[in-house]
């Protein structure tokens, strides 16, 4: 059974936001909706290992909080009657890199004849004091159409290339509809499957050449990535990581001619897996579409960036990219657009500022707060949650989208909070003409 849930209208009458909040998971810890769908997505809210029965962690260490977690995804999932194997990406966030394994253990009891795409990061705190969080994006096959039949039984396409790591813990792409969803790359050579040696130039290219070969396996070129996640343990090196991020992007002629540059989001890990110095995670854009749907209905859909004076802009991103169904925006700092310098003031006037630039974003391009699906919050002070909670509810009064919520050791331009959003596109971006 689900309960609370409510159905955002959308401009067009095509798609809808649905927000789910299913009565066997958890309730909310705060403003926002367990599971978001639009389109041919559900987007869950990260799951922390709380009992549903009693609302507190459960008692043990980080298998015990694993498992618990897990549940709490399969409740949600469960209760929009998908399953498990419906999901296509897994965000793993400890506190300590050391659990990873045994967190990696509880997970390969959820998806024993599948496995979908994977991120794992330490971060410096997790909401509640918890030691594991999870969040999942999970297919919709469905869709969400009012009163109407959408493609149904969408086919979900998993791939590995020998260009790349493997891992027996993710797959490196799953495609589903118009998304590929690409496993989070280390900077791990896969001749040797080991670090390659050198700082963290070096560790950025290897990163960046994996995702590229990911891509090349699947013929997609590196233009049609839509949205870029860098996870760094000394946030003092994306000087020298944009040095080699500016080599890759723009890739071709047409996208430089055009300065089209990807959504981007930057953030510091406490830790990484292996040791590692950095960590690119990517969305990639699917123009053809997984089957069936109809030839003329998938075929080269448009990536559409757009960029605003109303908001910072950043030489290394653009504000948002849409494409097919979602428009994915670089994650905002509590930076005023006016001076290009942050705000005055403590953790609630930098929410209000990230929150108002986000905001101008969604209606430069013609869309409302109720578009969005999916927030991700990112705080150097876990503790600052609360405050954050208070401004956060005036952007978002119905508690409709998805959210996660990580404690971090430093963010860009000393800012005490960061916040991204993936934003619903009921009208789509068509097919080129």
């Amino acid at each position: 059974m689900v309960i609370d849930q409510k159905v955002v209208p959308d401009m067009s009458g095509y798609n809808a936001v649905l927000a789910r909040n299913p009565e066997q998971a958890p309730k909310p810890i705060g403003p926002y909706a367990q599971t978001v769908a639009f389109s041919h997505y559900n987007n869950l809210s990260a799951q922390l290992p709380i009992d549903p029965a009693t609302g507190e962690l459960v008692p043990g260490g980080a298998t015990e909080q694993a498992k618990q977690v897990l549940a709490n995804i399969g409740a949600v999932v469960e209760g929009i009657d998908h399953v498990m194997d419906d999901v296509v990406r897994l965000s793993v966030f400890v506190t300590d890199i050391g659990d990873v394994d045994a967190v990696d253990a509880v997970i390969a009891t959820a998806f024993t004849d599948y496995v979908p795409t994977r991120t794992t990061v330490a971060v410096a705190a997790l909401p509640l004091g918890a030691a594991v969080q999870m969040d999942a994006l999970v297919s919709n096959g469905e869709g969400t159409i009012p009163n109407a039949p959408q493609a149904g039984d969408l086919v979900k396409v998993v791939n590995d290339t020998d260009g790349a790591p493997q891992s027996p813990a993710s797959s490196q792409t799953v495609a589903f509809s118009h998304y590929n969803n690409l496993a989070a790359q280390l900077p791990v050579d896969p001749a040797t499957g080991e670090l390659v040696a050198g700082g963290v130039a070096e560790q950025t290219r290897q990163c960046l050449a994996n995702i590229k070969a990911v891509l090349q396996g699947i013929d997609v070129p590196v233009d049609d990535i839509v949205r870029v996640t860098i996870f760094l343990t000394n946030l003092s090196d994306i000087d020298t990581v944009d040095e080699v991020y500016t080599t890759f992007f723009p890739d071709s002629a047409i996208a430089r001619a055009a300065g089209y540059l990807p959504a981007r989001t930057v953030v510091e890990a406490s830790a990484l897996p292996h040791g590692a110095l950095v960590q690119i995670e990517a969305v990639v854009s699917h123009g053809d579409g997984t089957p069936p749907q109809a030839v003329e209905d998938r075929h080269g859909i448009v990536i559409r960036a757009n960029d605003t004076d109303a908001a910072p802009r950043s030489p290394l991103s653009t504000q948002t990219v849409a494409f097919s169904h979602y428009n994915h925006l670089s994650a905002q700092l509590p930076i005023d657009p006016a001076t290009g310098e942050p705000v005055a003031g403590g953790v609630a006037e930098q929410t209000r500022q990230c929150l108002a630039n986000i905001k101008a974003i969604v209606e430069s391009i013609d869309h409302a707060m109720d578009d969005v699906v999916k927030v991700n919050l990112f705080l150097t002070d876990i503790a600052d949650a609360a405050a954050v909670d208070e401004v956060y509810a005036t952007f978002f009064p119905g508690g409709v989208p998805a959210r996660r919520t990580v404690g971090v050791s430093a963010l860009p331009a000393g800012a005490l909070i960061q916040v991204d959003a993936v934003v619903a596109n009921a009208e789509g971006t068509p097919p080129v003409a």
